[in-house]
């Protein structure tokens, strides 16, 4: 969509009424409360099969995670493989709270000012609650790890405090962020959930309820974009194009990408990370898929503009938007290669 397009396709696109938002945050709530999880309670922590143990072989990295299908992580023997496993496992989650960490705070700094019978205030208050428990899930199962994982790179964790407050200023601006962090970790997620991947039955309880209540939170992000993109002004509209994909970029590499301690502390090439963090083709199709659903809402929202289309190119996560949100990529497309029950079921 070019620029000079965008005024006169506004009205034509899928962009959500006051009362249509609203009515999709009611069900949202009420999904919420129909069904929700506690973090010890949900997760038999103390089950036997649920205990953490560092010689099973289930910790080794499955082939969805692009360290685990690399030739030298599979070379090592299996020890290592499960040492590197559960380290990559524990700051992938440490690095998933902290990214929630920064969503709670941003959602209080938000709400402070909505007004009284507002629709976005109970619902977010929902989504604080469950990411509170997330944070709680995560942390619990760092810590049954053992491994003392930073999360994300020291110079985010040095700015954290700054982030949630974009969201009373800049309050669109937040909400893409929030789907550049979520986005990536729901993807992975159900990537691995979709392929059958082996993770330890701890890891699949809690990313089968993480994806169950994130599928809320994503939709309501995507619905606050497509009640606002379309309705800022027009030099507001430009600047937020581009800062899309830089944005869901930034994210992507803080979440995915793993700290410097994975090469001190555990020994993998700093060649290994350069080629899997995004030089090798196969990496470049796993990052573009990630953001087809963003690139969608991009393009439902007014912010898919030629000069952002060009951003998006030149930052390697330009593709194909998705038809329809959480579409499996291609070579998953085959309904008989995708069983929804080991995505869904909780």
């Amino acid at each position: 969509m070019d620029e000079q397009d965008l005024d006169r396709t506004q009205d034509a696109l899928a962009s959500l009424t006051r009362s249509e938002y609203e009515a999709t945050l009611t069900q949202l709530s009420q999904a919420s409360v129909d069904r929700h999880f506690d973090a010890f309670v949900d997760v038999p922590w103390d089950h036997p099969d649920f205990a953490i143990d560092p010689t099973d072989a289930h910790w080794v990295l499955p082939e969805a995670d692009p360290l685990g299908a690399h030739p030298w992580y599979k070379s090592l023997p299996v020890e290592r493989q499960i040492e590197i496993g559960m380290w990559r496992y524990a700051n992938i989650f440490k690095v998933g709270l902290q990214f929630e960490n920064l969503l709670i705070r941003g959602i209080m700094q938000y709400v402070f000012s909505r007004p009284n019978g507002s629709a976005e205030f109970r619902y977010l208050t929902h989504e604080a609650t469950e990411e509170c428990h997330h944070t709680q899930m995560f942390q619990e199962c760092i810590n049954r790890i053992g491994a003392d994982v930073p999360g994300m790179p020291r110079w985010m964790r040095a700015i954290h405090g700054i982030i949630p407050l974009m969201a009373s200023r800049y309050p669109l601006g937040f909400f893409i962020a929030v789907l550049a962090g979520e986005e990536p970790i729901d993807h992975t997620q159900k990537k691995m959930l979709r392929e059958g991947a082996t993770i330890p039955p701890v890891m699949r309880r809690i990313m089968q309820i993480h994806v169950a209540e994130e599928a809320r939170h994503i939709s309501f992000a995507h619905a606050y974009v497509m009640r606002s993109g379309p309705n800022l002004g027009k030099v507001d509209r430009w600047v937020m194009s581009m800062l899309f994909p830089i944005i869901m970029r930034i994210a992507g590499d803080l979440i995915l990408v793993p700290p410097k301690e994975l090469r001190t502390e555990m020994g993998v090439p700093k060649k290994v990370i350069k080629e899997l963090y995004w030089d090798a083709p196969e990496s470049r199709v796993f990052l573009s898929e990630l953001f087809s659903d963003v690139r969608m809402l991009a393009e439902e929202s007014t912010l898919m503009t030629r000069s952002s289309r060009r951003m998006w190119r030149w930052l390697k996560i330009d593709g194909r938007p998705a038809r329809y949100r959480s579409e499996p990529p291609a070579r998953l497309a085959d309904p008989a290669s995708v069983d929804p029950a080991s995505v869904d079921t909780v």
